[in-house]
């Protein structure tokens, strides 16, 4: 069992030091994986890697008594709130401008859009939620790749089905997403 399974497990069980020892050896790793989010972002936005990963961090404290499986699914879940993260400022920041200055990410890496393309969060998660509608499983996938960081592998271990699926899902949702965005 690596030492982040244990670590969820204790964190689980009511340990605090256990949650604050997890914590600090996941920091790194979460801040990695803002910064890939927010290089996509469009210039002169205004929320910085470290502050990402502490309202992630403030948002994960919260949690009470979740059943951590393992290190994936911690990174699973924690895709999940920093979907929602960038999604709440988008959105926060569009309703401050009036439909001015929404944040965008350029999807090359996850959707293999063209790089000068960008979309902005909160299309990108209204085109999330309506996959979900419809196909739940592959949403799923696009949270964990894309928000992730998961590969297919990892991707299959969270879900529970194989990297086949995973990868015959993974391309429908691409496409699915990409008409859908370029509909907009």
């Amino acid at each position: 069992m690596s030492e982040v399974t244990q670590l969820l497990r204790d964190w689980s069980d009511g340990n605090a030091a256990a949650r604050e020892e997890l914590l600090q050896l996941v920091y790194k790793p979460l801040r990695d994986l803002a910064g890939r989010h927010l290089q996509r972002e469009r210039d002169g936005h205004t929320l910085q890697p470290t502050a990402l990963v502490h309202e992630l961090y403030l948002k994960l404290v919260k949690q009470r008594r979740v059943d951590w499986e393992d290190r994936r699914h911690f990174f699973a879940v924690a895709a999940q709130m920093m979907r929602r993260i960038l999604v709440d400022h988008a959105r926060r920041r569009k309703s401050d401008k009036r439909g001015g200055d929404m944040i965008s990410l350029e999807l090359d890496d996850a959707l293999d859009v063209a790089a000068a393309e960008s979309i902005d969060v909160v299309a990108l998660d209204v085109a999330l939620e309506n996959l979900t509608a419809i196909f739940p499983q592959q949403a799923k996938i696009v949270e964990l790749r894309f928000y992730g960081g998961l590969t297919i592998d990892e991707t299959a271990d969270v879900i529970g089905v194989s990297a086949a699926t995973v990868s015959r899902e993974w391309t429908m949702a691409r496409a699915w997403l990409r008409r859908a965005l370029s509909a907009k």
